[in-house]
């Protein structure tokens, strides 16, 4: 418990820094989660991990999938899949390889390397607001 809420506190902060500054919210998550958030977009939209199939994408035509959670607020939530803390690393290590973390998950491998899923995380994060 005590690890999601200093990420947490460490994205407030940042956001906080960011806000003085003025850096939009995919250069935060570019220094958070070390992809590119702009790639990790397209990588969302152009290939086919089906992702969209299972959940609904802000910013990603076709992500309109209602199996998995909506992925809302990426940004700002405590857990990863429900069980690990919201780190980079952890998002990072779920979308490469969900079921060596949690084999009965229905979260598929989907083949998706290791750099893209640091640039899917990028992007994910830059997702700020949960839905209403």
């Amino acid at each position: 418990m005590r690890l999601p809420v200093l990420f947490l506190l460490f994205l407030t902060l940042t956001a906080c820094n960011e806000a003085a500054t003025e850096r939009p919210a995919s250069e935060i998550a570019r220094h958070v989660a070390g992809g590119d958030p702009e790639i990790g977009r397209r990588i969302l939209n152009d290939r086919d991990y089906g992702c969209g199939a299972c959940h609904a994408i802000p910013g990603v035509r076709h992500a309109r999938g209602s199996v998995g959670p909506p992925l809302h607020g990426m940004a700002v939530r405590g857990y990863v899949a429900g069980r690990l803390p919201n780190y980079p690393e952890n998002l990072v290590n779920w979308i490469y390889d969900p079921q060596r973390i949690d084999p009965q998950s229905a979260m598929p491998n989907t083949g998706i390397s290791r750099e893209e899923a640091t640039h899917v995380a990028a992007y994910l994060y830059t997702l700020q607001e949960l839905p209403r």
